[in-house]
């Protein structure tokens, strides 16, 4: 059997967040075949790869509702706010243009040194939540696999804490999220 692995997938492209910063504080919905789309894939994925039929997904209902698909295709559906995108505080919902650019600036020059982008989340916060994430225990013996729909920013966390070492990110070292409904896959705890 090959080593566990989390299959991450991103959440499907929200309705109305063009030009907005989008946090774990804007639950945007998605277009329903949009998220039964993204499930039906992530059905496919499961069965080929023999992996259990339990899905975990941030509460946010661009996460959730593709969770809400596979529940109603049997499968069990766990939402676990440490799946939560980074939380941009008084910046949620807001244009992009209207928050400013020397407050943009000031979190761009502090990107993960303890500095919580409108006085939500440090970037050192969201690191050590993705990190340490691991599905609970389910009582099926030897788990090969699990099936999450988190954030881009979640997902970025993650694969950075996975290469990086411990190393900080810079703001220019951040690289570009997955696209809206593309899956990477991330070692598991064991």
């Amino acid at each position: 059997m090959a080593d566990p692995a989390l299959w991450v997938w991103r959440h499907p492209k929200p309705v109305g967040a063009a030009g907005l910063c989008v946090g774990a504080r804007s639950d945007l919905p998605v277009h329903w075949r949009r998220a039964k789309r993204l499930a039906r894939r992530i059905q496919q994925v499961a069965r080929r790869q023999r992996l259990p039929h339990i899905v975990y997904t941030s509460p946010l209902r661009r996460c959730a509702d593709v969770g809400a698909w596979l529940r109603r295709w049997g499968w069990q559906h766990r939402q676990d706010p440490a799946l939560l995108e980074l939380d941009f505080g008084s910046w949620d919902g807001q244009r992009w243009a209207d928050i400013g650019r020397q407050p943009v600036d000031d979190w761009v020059a502090n990107f993960a040194h303890h500095h919580a982008p409108g006085g939500g989340e440090a970037l050192t916060t969201l690191l050590g939540r993705a990190a340490a994430w691991q599905p609970a225990p389910v009582g099926l013996g030897d788990l090969n696999g699990c099936v999450v729909i988190s954030h881009g920013g979640w997902m970025l966390a993650r694969r950075w804490t996975e290469s990086a070492k411990g190393r900080l990110p810079s703001a220019e070292e951040w690289p570009m999220p997955p696209a809206y409904g593309q899956c990477w896959r991330f070692k598991m705890h064991t």
